[in-house]
């Protein structure tokens, strides 16, 4: 009985984990209106790295939505609109990337950094705290400050 209650107990610890995980994930997203239905529907499968890395058109976005439907994602149709309205306006085609809340994967991929680069860009944040200033992007060591330059124009801080 013991050994089955301490299974128990380490299932629960390890699902409020993933909760806490999930909502740390989701309150790193950026703000716009359908981010609770996108963090409810899509973050109880997978993190938010994926897409994050993407910039898709409206049509692109309804078809990973409808596809991870088929998947077996739950979603109403309103919520399905709603994921794809936010998905489009955070993640669409010329986008910004917000540089205090961006994971590896979306710096990689976006701001075209190599696998050092990125890593010393969240050192560098996690040590320092947000950026607040192009002039703290070009502190960051390892990076070279003109690959932060030629894509000034899809940063937010």
């Amino acid at each position: 009985m013991k050994r089955a209650s301490g299974g128990i107990l380490c299932l629960i610890a390890a699902a409020s984990l993933a909760v806490a995980a999930d909502n740390e994930e989701a309150k790193a997203l950026p703000e716009a209106p359908g981010r609770d239905a996108f963090a409810k529907v899509c973050l109880s499968c997978h993190g938010a790295g994926n897409v994050r890395k993407k910039r898709l058109t409206k049509e692109g976005w309804a078809d990973v939505v409808a596809d991870m439907v088929d998947r077996g994602a739950e979603a109403t149709e309103p919520q399905q609109a709603t994921v794809v309205e936010y998905l489009t306006q955070a993640f669409g085609k010329g986008s910004k990337i917000y540089i205090n809340t961006a994971p590896f994967e979306e710096l990689r991929s976006i701001l075209g950094l190599t696998v050092d680069e990125s890593k010393a860009v969240l050192t560098y944040r996690k040590e320092k705290g947000d950026f607040k200033s192009w002039e703290d992007l070009q502190k960051v060591d390892g990076v070279d400050a003109k690959k932060f330059e030629t894509k000034k124009d899809l940063i937010a801080f």
